[in-house]
């Protein structure tokens, strides 16, 4: 995608709360999701807390619903459908992940071994660069939020009550411009799964 010129007719930023999107449908949210992803050439994913959906086994994804009210069936299914634009050649995704975000149980021992080799073998994919941080990297700015940029046009913030999306080319910028540096002290490749197997059996 190329450069977005903002010309402040549309909010610089705008607010998702939880209980909106449950009104709305979680099955609704995962139909945006993948909407933008289809839509986007470059997909940054900055994980310091948690896996993300697009990464997560069947059974971490339904462990992660469970604060989530109704049955859930639906929108597990449409995360698990959404994995499927990774093994395409639309667009490319980079994964950052702190050592916490791997290792954070939500799932007893054997679910999150699974885990972790869902992980290895995402990292294997040609659309996929998959990094992870681990815990005593010197950073030069704390993990704050977990957040995803899609292209140069739009960045989300997750917290626990909500989301925020920017549009202003400013606030994706810096958005940018954050991923690149935690990026920077990443491990990838070989590095990256090796610290993973180690992490799932430590």
């Amino acid at each position: 995608m190329g450069d977005v010129e903002y010309d402040g007719s549309a909010a610089p930023a705008a607010w998702q709360g939880k209980r909106d999107l449950w009104r709305k449908g979680l099955e609704t949210r995962q139909d945006e999701l993948r909407s933008l992803e289809s839509s986007a050439s470059e997909a940054r994913y900055f994980l310091p807390t948690m896996v993300t959906g697009l990464l997560a086994t069947p059974a971490y994804i339904r462990a992660g619903l469970t604060h989530s009210p109704g049955d859930v069936s639906g929108t597990v299914a449409k995360k698990i459908a959404r994995q499927e634009i990774l093994r395409g050649d639309s667009c490319s995704f980079t994964f950052l992940l702190t050592e916490q975000a791997v290792r954070w149980a939500i799932l007893p021992a054997e679910g999150m071994a699974e885990q972790s080799d869902r992980l290895v073998e995402v990292s294997c994919l040609e659309s996929v660069r998959l990094g992870v941080i681990p815990l005593g990297t010197v950073l030069p700015r704390g993990p704050m939020n977990t957040f995803t940029v899609y292209d140069d046009r739009l960045a989300t913030v997750e917290i626990f009550t909500g989301r925020l999306a920017f549009h202003d080319p400013r606030d994706v910028g810096t958005y940018r411009e954050l991923f690149a540096m935690y990026e920077e002290h990443a491990l990838f490749g070989d590095q990256a799964r090796e610290r993973i197997r180690e992490w799932s059996v430590s």
